[in-house]
C-alpha cells in the first residue's frame, strides 16, 4: 500500500531524517521517501496505516501534517 502525506516545517536534511525515522517506526511501514522541497512524504506499507499513527509520528519528529 502507498500513502502520501504532506509535512510542513521541514527545512534541512536533519528534518527529513527525523520524519523518516519516526514514520519508519510505525508497524507495517516498509519504506519512507521524503521530498524536502515539497514536503511530500511517500509511505509504503504491508497494511493500511492509520492516519492518526502517521500524524503522531510526524508530531513526535517535531513537524505537522499539512491540512
Amino acid at each position: 500500500m502507498n500513502t502520501i502525506v504532506t509535512v510542513t516545517g521541514m527545512t534541512c536534511g536533519h528534518c527529513v531524517s527525523s520524519v523518516r525515522e519516526e514514520i519508519s517506526s510505525i508497524p507495517g511501514v516498509t519504506a519512507v521517501n521524503v521530498d524536502l522541497a515539497s514536503g511530500r512524504v511517500d509511505i509504503d506499507s504491508d497494511t493500511t496505516i492509520e492516519h492518526t499513527a502517521i500524524a503522531q509520528a510526524i508530531d513526535e519528529a517535531g513537524y505537522q501534517l499539512a491540512s
